[in-house]
């Protein structure tokens, strides 16, 4: 691998500008290398007079590494400019002339190391600050679990353990910065004492739900002094230590990254400029405060030794496995497997096929009763196949182009799955299906068994039941954690407006919508098995009152769920966007309401109604997805009607995804105005419309999800922002008496 792409690896997506611009650098040495053959092609006869006239004169003096270290000083002169006294900027000088391309380069690459120090300097110094504050509360705590166990142990026990805390300020020979005051204040304190000026904040049951925990003791945010509440207090404040600890890490890969890769553009020049400079450089830049602070490494012992002893009783090798992120491994099996399903799933569907044409099923009347009842139970799994092969090339394309989505999810790190693993559920989700459906033709064709008949109307029900125990299953197997965090995610959306909204939450509400017409045939299945007109063979659910009753209510369940979650962001933030956001999924609702009335009744009117509601629906929501949702369309856009910063660099790619989503919303219209393709059945035709929206979802998820990161790029935030689980009644003070003197 080359230094370009390991280089490109190792950058955290968030502050990819802030790394030195290693691409922009190399195009600036081939401008130098182009001026130094124009150059000597227009010198070379005469050096070459000059060679001849001293050749036989040979001169040495001193040693080679004298002479190359004298050379490369009098090559460059960097100058180092403070300003206010703290910050440093660097400027080179070249020592004599040699054109324009290596002063352009010269000039960029002191701009570089100016920004990647300056920036480096600022995350170290949040990074500091944010020890502190941690400090802080490991003290509190300390003195938390004192109290406590002296009030399980009916004893008075007040054990020093504040030598715990996590403070930078320790530091005396390794850091430039002393706070000595602050922390010998901080050691002296009384546990005891600590407690009094301390209450629990409401946000402590995830990174990404800010909700109150404490329910029935702690209405008042006040400490109930219970083994509960400690536990809370504790998983909590590990997941502090264990973002703090990676934010430590990447902190320290920037700085040897970009150490790097100064070193190796420097070593680029040497060899197109032929003149020795990169020793002197790499003296700057060593010396710089990318080179020299070693702040980071400091915290990064401190925060291991502080959370071994505090979390895991003086377990080195576990506290070390919490503290570090998990790497995702490249099984073997996963690719072997995904290759058997596949092969298995094309070998099982042309194996259908030629069963159906071969047995002439299409033909007959029982081929009527097939797409009438069977086909809409099977359709089901195909919605889901689709969507999921969706979402694993979805996955492939945000890792191809470097958007975070684990960190966008909130996923912990290392449970992610990536288009491989998606892939291999994918592939054994088909197979099962088509396996399933290949019986069911099967039993069916069998002429000389008419006892199969009901058992093969109950196949379709089986594998419905195998999905959700799979699904359900405790046990640590099939990507446990991913299935419970879907899971998790699905029933924040069911109860949407009784949970704050993230982005999971509110993507996921967003695939739903996409499967308006998979809830229909869960409809569907609750008539056919439920009524029992699996076994008379018949399927007479639409004269059933409560079935089209369900038929109207099912079809805007997904929408509502989109619709309560705009509300309830609308209802935290205070923002008119989701309030305009949710009038797009009332109007959804409103025309899938009168669609849904003109299928049953076919009248003109309701026909018309249709048309009309719909196109507004289309509108609307085609309207949010391209300025909204993918902030393209933009007038004074350096790209042209679309937006400042792509991932993407074929800008043909967004234009033809604009057309795509908009042509695929328009499909919609079919199942208003009901045109008929004789060569397909009306079922195939409403299938065939399902799986363009599942498409046009997955094109839209790819270009959600870029402007996201795009958007979170520009704010830094590589990290999780976990709230500290106490909160202290002095600094709350300091807010009010700031908040009186405003008012």
């Amino acid at each position: 691998m080359t230094f370009k792409k390991d280089f490109k690896q190792q950058m955290v997506p968030e502050w990819e500008k802030e790394y030195m611009n290693y691409e922009s650098l190399k195009k600036l040495l081939k401008e130098v290398k182009n001026s130094k053959k124009a150059k000597d092609n227009k010198h070379l006869q005469h050096r070459f007079s000059l060679e001849r006239a001293f050749s036989g004169i040979h001169l040495h003096g001193g040693s080679k590494h004298q002479r190359d270290e004298d050379i490369e000083d009098q090559v460059i002169e960097v100058k180092t400019l403070e300003i206010d006294g703290s910050k440093q900027l660097y400027e080179t000088k070249l020592n004599e002339e040699r054109g324009e391309a290596e002063e352009r380069f010269f000039e960029k690459l002191d701009e570089e190391l100016n920004k990647v120090n300056a920036f480096y300097k600022e995350q170290v110094e949040a990074a500091k600050n944010e020890a502190i504050l941690l400090s802080k509360q490991v003290e509190t705590l300390v003195a938390l679990r004192v109290k406590v166990k002296s009030l399980d142990s009916g004893l008075q026990q007040k054990e020093s353990m504040m030598s715990t805390e996590v403070d930078p300020n320790q530091q005396t020979n390794r850091s430039t910065h002393h706070d000595d005051e602050a922390h010998s204040n901080y050691k002296r304190s009384d546990p005891m004492e600590i407690l009094e000026h301390v209450k629990i904040d409401n946000a402590l049951e995830s990174p990404v739900t800010i909700k109150n925990v404490f329910t029935d003791s702690n209405d008042n945010n006040e400490l109930s002094f219970n083994k509960e509440e400690l536990r809370k207090v504790e998983k909590q404040l590990r997941l502090v230590f264990v973002e703090f600890y990676q934010k430590l890490l990447h902190l320290k890969d920037y700085s040897f990254m970009n150490l790097s890769a100064f070193s190796k553009i420097m070593k680029k020049y040497e060899k197109n400029a032929s003149r020795g400079a990169s020793a002197a450089y790499m003296r700057v830049v060593d010396n710089s405060y990318l080179g020299t602070s070693d702040e980071v490494n400091f915290l990064l012992e401190k925060v291991e030794s502080t959370f071994i002893r505090n979390f895991t009783h003086s377990n080195h090798k576990k506290g070390r496995k919490l503290l570090r992120p998990k790497m995702n491994r490249q099984r073997h099996r996963i690719t072997f497997f995904t290759g058997f399903f596949s092969g298995f799933f094309v070998a099982l569907l042309v194996a259908t096929i030629l069963r159906i044409v071969s047995q002439h099923l299409m033909d007959k009347k029982v081929g009527t009763f097939y797409m009438e009842n069977i086909f809409p139970l099977y359709s089901l799994f195909g919605y889901i196949t689709l969507h999921m092969l969706m979402f694993a090339a979805n996955t492939y394309f945000w890792r191809r182009y470097r958007i975070n989505y684990p960190f966008l999810f909130g996923i912990k790190s290392g449970t992610e799955l990536d288009h491989r693993d998606i892939f291999l559920l994918t592939t054994g989700h088909a197979v099962i299906a088509v396996l399933c459906f290949l019986i069911n033709l099967q039993l069916e064709m069998n002429q000389k068994e008419r006892s199969y008949k009901t058992a093969t109307e109950l196949v379709p029900l089986s594998l419905i039941v195998l999905v959700i125990l799979i699904a359900f299953c405790p046990f640590n197997i099939i990507y446990r954690s991913s299935r419970f965090f879907f899971l998790r995610s699905l029933f924040r959306c069911i109860c949407a407006p009784f949970f704050p909204v993230t982005l999971m939450d509110f993507f996921l509400a967003d695939q739903l919508t996409s499967q308006f017409q998979a809830f229909r045939s869960i409809v569907l299945y609750i008539c056919y098995y439920g009524l029992g007109e699996h076994s008379r063979r018949q399927n007479k659910c639409r004269s059933h009152g409560i079935y089209n009753v369900q038929y109207f209510i099912v079809g805007v369940i997904p929408y509502w769920f989109r619709l309560a979650q705009c509300m309830r962001q609308l209802y935290d933030e205070r923002e008119i966007d989701h309030a305009i956001n949710g009038s797009k999924y009332l109007s959804t609702i409103i025309a899938m309401v009168i669609r849904t009335t003109f299928e049953t009744k076919k009248a003109m009117t309701w026909k018309v109604l249709a048309l009309i509601s719909s196109a507004v629906s289309i509108l609307l929501n085609t309207y949010w997805d391209i300025v909204k949702d993918w902030s393209l369309l933009q007038r004074h856009s350096k790209n042209p009607y679309l937006r400042d910063k792509l991932v993407v660099s074929h800008k043909s790619v967004y234009y033809i995804a604009m057309v795509v989503n908009a042509v695929l919303r328009l499909s919609w219209m079919q199942l208003v105005l009901e045109l008929h393709w004789r060569p397909l059945h009306r079922v195939a035709i409403i299938t065939f419309i399902s799986c363009l929206e599942i498409i046009r979802r997955g094109i839209w998820n790819f270009f959600r999800f870029e402007n996201e990161h795009l958007n979170n790029v520009g704010k830094y935030r590589a990290f999780k922002s976990v709230p500290h689980p106490f909160s202290y009644y002095d600094d709350d003070d300091e807010e009010g008496d700031g908040n009186g003197k405003d008012e």
